[in-house]
């Protein structure tokens, strides 16, 4: 056994020292993830990198640990063997390496945009277009680390210069192109490009789906509905459908609020109240010209416009500085109206509708009720 020893001290000192390696490794590894954290939170003021900066380091101790079993694998090896196993070392090597960097830096891209949208949102500015790029930059960065590695691995190499290679895209974008991921993909760059809506925006789709656009991705729209729902439309579909946007240009809104009366009460009274609630309303906006307001036409125009079956239909065009504004505005009003109508009389009728018999049927039903 000694004599074994003997012949093996300078395996068992190389093993050694490479175990001191990883050890170290693995100890720097974690001070320097703590460095750049708390570096990263006092640059930054929020913890959007911790995460990727974990697993970066899990990876490199993962790495570590894989090169030095690698390394103490050098001693049991012959000649013939050696040459493959140190090719295995430096492309695991290079992988890791290059997958930490990767990580790290789509990480801090992703970060960056997040700062810059952050501020164009404080400056009330439209951050639309930097939320589209942030996906499109990381997705990049990822498929360029990707691509670096399989030209890394020889079995991968030809695959890897066939899709860097123009034949490569070419066969890349027929591929997708059968799919609808190109189509939302080009779908999202043409709402970026012709903004027919932007992050922020109150829209309606279709005059079914109404909400504030949050987020514009390669693949879809995320709009927040009033009820706090999270609706997702790929790009392809939001393209082709009918969009109502209220924020476009001037958000000025005008909204028409129409309440009914019965035939018997007082128009004119109506009219007058309807005009009052709306003018007292703190949202309302003076939308007149300069011709109207000198021909002392009011802010709020109210009309008859319809005879109804059971009613008479009256409507105001109140305006408001917002689509969200002119809303509340609608329901504030709606409950004061009725409240004034009941305080002066004016009915708000039932929907009813009169029966005419004629004298055959008249006289058969009360010979029912006789008997």
């Amino acid at each position: 056994m000694e004599e074994y020893f003997n012949s093996h001290t300078s395996d068992f000192k190389y093993a050694a020292l490479v175990i001191a390696i990883v050890v170290v490794l693995l100890i720097l590894t974690r001070l320097l993830n703590k460095r750049l954290l708390k570096k990263r939170r006092k640059k930054w003021g929020h913890h959007h990198l911790s995460s990727s900066l974990n697993i970066a380091q899990r990876l490199l101790n993962v790495l570590w640990i894989v090169l030095g079993i690698i390394a103490i694998s050098f001693i049991f090896v012959d000649e013939e063997q050696y040459k493959l196993l140190n090719n295995n070392f430096k492309l695991v090597f290079y992988l890791g390496v290059l997958s930490v960097l990767t990580i790290v830096i789509a990480a801090t891209l992703n970060l960056w945009f997040k700062r810059v949208i952050e501020r164009k949102i404080l400056n009330d500015e439209d951050p639309t277009n930097f939320k589209f790029l942030r996906y499109i930059a990381v997705v990049g960065v990822y498929l360029t680390g990707l691509l670096f590695g399989l030209l890394a691995i020889p079995s991968l190499h030809g695959v890897a210069q066939t899709a860097l290679g123009g034949a490569g895209v070419i066969a890349l974008v027929v591929g997708i192109s059968s799919q609808e991921a190109l189509s939302n993909l080009i779908g999202g760059m043409f709402i970026i490009a012709f903004k027919p809506f932007r992050v922020g925006d109150v829209v309606a789709i279709d005059n079914s789906i109404r909400g504030i656009v949050t987020d514009i991705t390669l693949r879809h729209t995320i709009i927040r509905t009033w009820q706090n729902r999270r609706v997702i439309i790929p790009n392809s579909i939001i393209n082709k459908e009918k969009l109502t946007n209220f924020d476009l240009d001037e958000q000025k809104c005008c909204e028409y609020v129409v309440v009914g009366i019965s035939y018997d009460s007082d128009v004119d009274r109506a009219k007058e109240i309807l005009r009052e609630e709306c003018e007292n309303h703190p949202f309302i906006i003076d939308n007149r010209t300069e011709e109207q307001k000198k021909d002392g036409q009011p802010i709020v125009r109210v009309a008859l416009i319809e005879l109804g079956d059971s009613s008479v239909k009256l409507r105001a065009w109140a305006w408001a500085e917002t689509y969200g504004k002119s809303i509340g505005l609608k329901r504030d009003v709606f409950e004061t109206v009725k409240k004034r109508f009941e305080a002066e009389g004016i009915e708000i009728p039932f929907p009813h509708r009169t029966v005419v018999m004629k004298a055959e049927e008249k006289d058969a039903v009360n010979n029912e009720n006789s008997i």
